[in-house]
């Protein structure tokens, strides 16, 4: 991160209504980039570079689980914080 830049947090979710809940709360502190399956969301950590991950955990196809195990192997991207999310109660 550039001094002077916002943070970057990617929140990665299958359900837009999650999506745009977390983007109206962190909107305007940070920058948001958003996805909405695993896919996604492993290409826009390869070509962003957040700063923080907000990732559900239950998502069809990919789970969350499975994007935090490839960040995690991959040296290039091992040391990005994520934070599981899940709406289970």
């Amino acid at each position: 991160m550039q001094q002077g830049e916002m943070p970057k947090i990617l929140v990665v979710d299958d359900e837009p209504i999650n999506v745009e809940l977390l983007e109206a709360y962190l909107t305007g502190e940070y920058n948001i980039l958003t996805a909405y399956n695993g896919e996604e969301a492993l290409e826009k950590v390869k070509s962003e570079h957040p700063d923080l991950i907000l990732l559900d955990i239950m998502m069809p196809g990919m789970d969350g689980y499975e994007i935090c195990r490839i960040l995690k192997n991959d040296s290039l991207t091992q040391f990005i914080p994520i934070v599981m999310v899940t709406a289970l109660s």
